[in-house]
């Protein structure tokens, strides 16, 4: 089950996203956070984030918006929790989300949940329909 704190540091997210905001958006992840792109640039660090996103906010991804759909969390203890989801970025919403997403959350000292860090991870259902057409045992059991 997502808890309402959990909602709320995702909701914080898509608005920092939605309004351009990097250093609103960097201020969901840990300070020491490591979030790796679809695209496989990795940012290290919540300054290094907001920066790399601020500049992308004012250029390419300006006008664009989160769509998130989370699918599960696990938790690992009072104050870790793993959070699986499907996502994506557009102007308007896609009719499918295409990436896949790992966000390792932690619970820091003032109470708040952030990202410690995000993996997204483009999906390519034609690759894995060949795949487990060759390699049946290779489709995920869940």
């Amino acid at each position: 089950m997502i808890t309402s704190e959990i909602q709320e540091l995702f909701a914080e997210l898509e608005d920092a996203w939605n309004r351009g905001d990097g250093a609103a958006y960097g201020a969901c992840f840990t300070g020491d956070a490591t979030y790796t792109t679809f695209a496989g640039t990795v940012y290290r660090g919540r300054d290094d984030l907001a920066a790399g996103h601020q500049a992308l906010f004012d250029t390419v991804l300006k006008g664009t918006r989160m769509f998130n759909e989370l699918t599960g969390v696990r938790f690992y203890g009072p104050a870790t929790a793993v959070v699986t989801g499907k996502g994506d970025v557009a102007r308007k919403r896609p009719g499918k989300l295409a990436k896949v997403q790992t966000y390792t959350l932690v619970r820091e000292t003032d109470g708040r949940w952030r990202i410690a860090a995000f993996h997204n991870t483009r999906r390519r259902p034609l690759i894995e329909a060949v795949s487990f057409r060759y390699v049946p045992a290779s489709r995920p059991r869940g």
